[in-house]
């Protein structure tokens, strides 16, 4: 079956349904009530069934006609979208960066980054996404993202690195819970108790399930939330214990009643990593995101605020 039909038949599809009337839904659409008909014809044609029911009050439609207008109005939407979007450009934003960080980085170090990036770059928009460091690697190799911040052991392939932030991860507690006075603990010993997690879309959630797997043990989570602060909120009120990013349980430990037991294991220490495809094909204003990133990095090894 060939069918044939461009934007101007969506149209007046639509607005013969909005007007329930066949003239005003021409007159919409600013063509003559003639090539109007010629048009829902050719189309009825080409389709193989009536679009429209025409009785005394008017037109209504046919279930195929209803079919066909809701996609029409999917359609024009779309474009609308794409109007809209390509008017960014024409109005001047000239760049789109596409940035993957695991959880760490999104929510602890890269907000004041961005701030002053994006000030810095009114006609750059960031699309901002969290991924685990696996496949934050894989989608920087694959084209699919700019510049990705990874964290842990993972092996970068072939792209180019530079060093980020370090954090570590640290198992965290209400005041006065039975493992407080410890000084540092296996992350093995801490499954025997509930623990509050993240939602099952963030990284942090993601590795420790692998690290469960591997030990072949459960996380018994009591709680899931959206962020540290809530998880830190859920401690503080006893739901459970969590395993958080330092700099995250440290910042919320000033105003909360939690207390922080270091973890033993390796692979809490989480040195992060910027990387990119090439660094010397970035666009400049890619590359300028980067520089600024560096110099967080310097910043924080000589203990400034951020």
């Amino acid at each position: 079956m060939s069918m044939h039909f461009d934007l101007v038949d969506l149209r007046l599809m639509v607005h013969i349904a909005e007007a329930n009337s066949l003239t005003r839904g021409a007159e919409a659409s600013h063509i003559s009530l003639p090539a109007a008909s010629t048009r829902i014809k050719n189309l009825e044609e080409s389709i193989g069934t009536k679009l429209l029911y025409r009785t005394s009050q008017g037109v209504t439609l046919t279930p195929p006609g209803q079919a066909f207008v809701h996609h029409a109005r999917t359609v024009l939407g779309q474009i609308e979208h794409l109007r809209s979007d390509l008017q960014e450009y024409a109005k001047g934003i000239k760049g789109h960066l596409r940035v993957f960080a695991n959880t760490t980085a999104l929510g602890e170090f890269l907000p004041p980054v961005l701030r002053s990036y994006l000030r810095a770059h009114p006609d750059v928009n960031i699309d901002l996404r969290e991924r685990l460091s696996n496949d934050i690697i894989r989608a920087v190799s694959d084209g699919q993202t700019d510049i990705g911040i990874v964290a842990g052991l993972v092996r970068t392939e072939s792209l180019e690195t530079l060093p980020y932030r370090s954090d570590r991860l640290v198992l965290v507690l209400p005041r006065g819970h039975a493992l407080a006075g410890r000084s540092s603990i296996d992350f093995a010993d801490t499954l025997e108790y509930d623990h509050v997690g993240l939602q099952d879309t963030s990284a942090i959630h993601g590795f420790l399930r692998q690290v469960c797997d591997q030990l072949h043990k459960p996380l018994k989570l009591r709680i899931q939330v959206g962020n540290f602060e809530a998880a830190c909120r859920m401690i503080e009120a006893t739901v459970g214990v969590a395993i958080l990013p330092e700099s995250a349980a440290r910042r919320h430990a000033q105003t909360m009643a939690i207390s922080i037991v270091t973890l033993t294991d390796p692979w809490a220490i989480r040195a992060m990593q910027i990387c990119v495809r090439s660094f010397d094909a970035l666009p400049a204003f890619a590359r300028a995101l980067v520089d600024l990133l560096v110099e967080d990095r310097a910043r924080a090894e000589r203990g400034d605020a951020a």
